[in-house]
């Protein structure tokens, strides 16, 4: 079986501001992942990366809010999804930005 994408769809929220949301379904877990998935999603303002999700392989899973990374709990591509747009919406309360 090979990667079946799930998602992948870009978000235009205005002129300085989107997001990429992209998840495939793997055939087996990445590298430094427990789980069939492979994902990023980011949030980009004024073209600077403020906020990704992702599990690239080795680093397992892990998410980056503004200057930090902190390792993320994957539990579902449905909770992932939930808790990116959760750190969108704070990251724009915490730098109005949008």
């Amino acid at each position: 079986m090979k990667a079946v994408a799930l998602l992948r769809t870009r978000l235009a929220f205005s002129e300085a501001a989107f997001a990429e949301l992209v998840i495939w379904k793997t055939p087996k877990p990445v590298a430094g992942s427990t789980h069939s998935f492979k994902y990023r999603l980011a949030y980009i303002v004024d073209g600077v990366c403020v906020i990704r999700y992702d599990n690239e392989a080795e680093k397992g899973d892990h998410r980056h809010f503004g200057p930090e990374e902190n390792v993320y709990i994957f539990q579902t591509p449905e909770k992932l999804i939930a808790d990116f747009e959760r750190d969108m919406m704070r990251g724009n309360r915490e730098n109005r930005r949008s």
